[in-house]
């Protein structure tokens, strides 16, 4: 984007990255946790929808902090709650500590992301908006295609723990380059100055005003379904298709490739037609896709379950940005909380559609591709019903 500097898109993805890095590394080593810890694969699948709980919760705390005290601050004190969490994932002997330091990871690690999106905000508006995200959600989809492999070397070369004490490292030098080089984007004259009560009537009027909501719940109800292909695709794939752990990193990669290619082509539609417009094709992919899944979920054919989860996650990359972008442009200085508002109910559907799938667990693909066909489904039933 003119004008911006050229480091401001890399650290914003970086900022980002929390999520698909903390998730999506460790996939691999989930047997290797297992016996390591003594426990089985139900307990720490669990660790997925703590990290995920403490990731949507924490959101609401920081979104109102960066609209207040400036973007840098909250920013740098959530990069030290993760690198703590990191530290403790990485020392643990026991999975129900394992649960409680993956929460605390969340709660840190949801900074950079509230902070990312407020950023964008503060810098750009409109169309411009949406562009900037698109090129954002690029590089940030870069993490999901390398961090399942980095995940795979780290846990040959030093175990799993490994895969926590990279993150202690990633999270501590993110917060010197952001002490060294990040702006501040929000001047004093813009920060908002109210009390929890101020607070709490800000939250309250979004959740009150139907357009914003029905554009926050559809890009936040399709990424319900996007946790819980994270949640679920290690054992449909590699338990239950027997797909290889190196084939199943591949997989992986092939669809975060997707959402970067989606991304791209949603900022160029997003310039030739109304984004609400787009947003809804979108959808419409996502559901079909979701719905085609669920159908095909007991197939022995793996393509037959690959294939419209591939359509399905890559879709992520057109509904994401303008959903997010569209709810957002209208909240001026509660940019900050809106973005973390999106960010609680986004990460709160991914730890329930996690839970789901394994509370479901019946040895099929079923339990996953029907939580992903509902998600589809929902998302564009609020485009439909509540955006106008």
């Amino acid at each position: 984007m003119p004008g911006l500097p050229f480091y401001l898109l890399p650290v914003l993805a970086a900022m980002s990255a929390f999520g698909p890095l903390a998730t999506d590394m460790y996939l691999p080593a989930f047997p290797a946790i297992a016996a390591g810890l003594g426990t089985d694969a139900a307990r720490v699948q669990a660790t997925l929808a703590t990290f995920f709980a403490g990731m949507s919760l924490a959101q609401l705390v920081f979104g109102p902090l960066t609209d207040r005290f400036g973007r840098r601050p909250p920013l740098l004190a959530g990069l030290a709650i993760f690198v703590l969490g990191s530290v403790g994932c990485g020392l643990t002997e026991e999975i129900g500590w394992l649960s409680l330091w993956r929460f605390v990871q969340g709660l840190g690690g949801c900074a950079g992301m509230v902070t990312a999106r407020a950023i964008v905000r503060d810098v750009s508006e409109g169309t411009a908006t949406i562009r900037l995200m698109s090129r954002l959600m690029l590089v940030v989809t870069l993490a999901p295609i390398l961090a399942p492999s980095i995940g795979g070397l780290l846990l040959g070369w030093g175990g799993w723990r490994a895969i926590f004490w990279a993150l202690v490292i990633y999270g501590a030098g993110l917060a010197l380059v952001v002490g060294l080089v990040l702006p501040e984007t929000l001047p004093p004259e813009r920060r908002r100055r109210e009390g929890l009560a101020g607070v709490l009537m800000v939250y309250g009027r979004m959740l009150g005003t139907r357009r914003f909501m029905g554009l926050v719940l559809s890009g936040v109800l399709p990424m319900a379904g996007m946790f819980a292909y994270i949640a679920g695709s290690p054992f449909v794939f590699m338990e239950l298709h027997g797909v290889a752990p190196g084939w199943y990193g591949l997989l992986f990669g092939a669809n975060a490739v997707g959402i970067m290619a989606v991304s791209q082509l949603n900022a160029m539609l997003s310039q030739r037609h109304p984004p609400e417009r787009v947003l809804l094709w979108g959808l419409l992919s996502m559901a079909t896709a979701g719905v085609l899944l669920a159908l095909f979920s007991r197939s022995d054919h793996v393509w037959l379950v690959a294939l419209p989860l591939f359509v399905f996650v890559a879709s992520i990359g057109m509904v994401m940005p303008i959903a997010a972008a569209l709810a957002m442009s209208s909240q001026g200085r509660a940019a900050g909380s809106a973005s973390a508002l999106i960010g609680t109910l986004q990460f709160g559907g991914g730890a329930i559609s996690g839970a789901l799938v394994g509370a479901f667990y019946d040895g099929t693909a079923l339990p996953m591709a029907a939580v992903i066909a509902v998600s589809g489904i929902a998302g564009l039933a609020s485009r439909l019903l509540l955006v106008r």
